[in-house]
């Protein structure tokens, strides 16, 4: 009785909530709340367990509310809307890796590679990442610093816990930032974070931060809010342990012949450099590469299909992708480093391709996975996989192949070819 009495109300504070956020009007604060109250008093067990004191977990969370205007939220009443499409995921190319953008950074760059000297040679003689490279994170990340991240980090972390998508994950995302203040290493003021509770200026998760986090400076503290070496430390740490190859470029931007297939352009098809080049690619500018470079073993990226820019990538490329899963992102890291050096534009300009609604990618990516030419998640973004995909079937439809998501091939689809 007392079990299905808690439901009750607890069903009957939902509603409250739904219903009144479908009319657009404002829940009483002890009726929204007194279920979140509960919700993190609940957490007390495992953050006990995690070695939170009583102290902190009681001053941390003594007035903690929810956010429910956060994205990628599961409340009654209102539909499902998933994470906010992030730039890499529905823009083009040429709108992604803006040169504009990529030249102002790449001259700030200069300019901090020479301020940090010291520190950048240190980390990479420790860890074999370029400087440039964890530089050109740090400024696609939070523009060096100059971006300020916008909610308080425990509300994201709870709130996410409490009605996210992802209930488990954030659980324990909110104790490790309970763990970060409780140890010192940033103020409940100085936890400030994105949407998804990623902080500091290279951006990470708190459970991300537990993993790579590196006291670069030697102050007690792992600090990647205000310390630069601890960030720019911790950042390579994290390549590092996800499988970094010291001394090897991330990728070359190649010509690609005119009978190139780019459904090979996937991660399980890859091949020594010299293989790729015996089959035709050619590196821009005349770029010749040591009998060390070409036994590297490489895949081919063409964001664009066979349009725009091609790639010969390593095994660095999908390492800085454990980073953030985005074609795009990587080549905007991987290029500002490279413009940091060498200052150069790639040497193939993007096309003036457009990219259809993500609506229109998922039903394409439903149709391929229909005819067993696609497995991967339907989720509306045109990664390698589902560009291979698109190749595949417009080889068996007798389409031009282009590997690109196109209006012509969404109608081709839809008419049942």
């Amino acid at each position: 009785m007392v079990a299905r009495t808690i439901s009750c109300r607890g069903f009957a504070l939902a509603l409250c909530l739904g219903l009144a956020l479908c009319l657009g009007r404002t829940v009483p604060a002890r009726a929204a709340d007194e279920g979140f109250t509960r919700f993190i008093a609940s957490l007390w067990p495992d953050a006990e367990k995690a070695g939170i004191t009583r102290a902190t977990f009681e001053t941390q969370t003594r007035d903690l509310k929810p956010d429910y205007k956060l994205p990628d939220l599961m409340l009654p009443g209102r539909p499902k809307t998933g994470a906010p499409s992030q730039a890499e995921f529905v823009q083009v190319p040429a709108d992604y890796v803006k040169e504009a953008r990529i030249a102002r950074l790449a001259v700030d760059g200069q300019q901090l590679a020479a301020k940090y000297r010291d520190t950048l040679a240190a980390i990479e003689r420790r860890f074999g990442v370029p400087g440039t490279i964890i530089l050109a994170i740090w400024g696609r990340e939070t523009d060096y610093g100059r971006y300020q991240l916008p909610y308080d980090g425990l509300t994201v972390l709870a709130t996410q816990a409490y009605v996210g998508r992802r209930k488990e994950q954030y659980r324990g995302e909110f104790i490790e930032a309970l763990k970060l203040i409780q140890n010192g290493d940033v103020t409940r003021k100085g936890l400030r974070t994105s949407w998804g509770g990623a902080t500091g200026l290279t951006q990470f998760l708190p459970s991300e931060l537990a993993k790579h986090g590196v006291d670069f400076d030697r102050d007690g503290h792992v600090n990647i809010w205000t310390s630069v070496p601890d960030a720019l430390a911790s950042a390579a740490q994290q390549l590092v342990n996800k499988g970094w190859q010291r001394g090897i470029r991330w990728a070359y931007e190649v010509k690609a012949p005119p009978h190139a297939d780019c459904t090979e352009g996937v991660p399980e098809v890859t091949k020594p450099l010299s293989e790729w080049l015996r089959e035709g690619f050619v590196p821009v500018r005349g770029q010749r590469l040591s009998a060390a470079e070409k036994a590297t073993p490489a895949s081919l990226l063409q964001v664009e299909g066979i349009y725009g820019p091609s790639f010969l990538v390593t095994k660095n490329y999908f390492v800085i992708k454990e980073y953030n899963f985005s074609d795009l992102y990587v080549l905007f890291v991987g290029h500002l480093s490279d413009r940091m050096n060498d200052g150069q534009p790639f040497a193939t300009p993007w096309s003036a391709s457009s990219q259809l609604r993500t609506a229109d990618v998922e039903t394409m990516q439903r149709k391929l996975t229909g005819i067993g030419l696609y497995a991967d998640k339907i989720d509306g973004k045109a990664g390698m996989l589902t560009r291979a995909a698109l190749g595949a079937y417009q080889k068996r439809a007798g389409l031009k192949v282009d590997c690109w998501p196109s209006e012509s091939v969404l109608r081709a689809m839809q008419a049942g070819r």
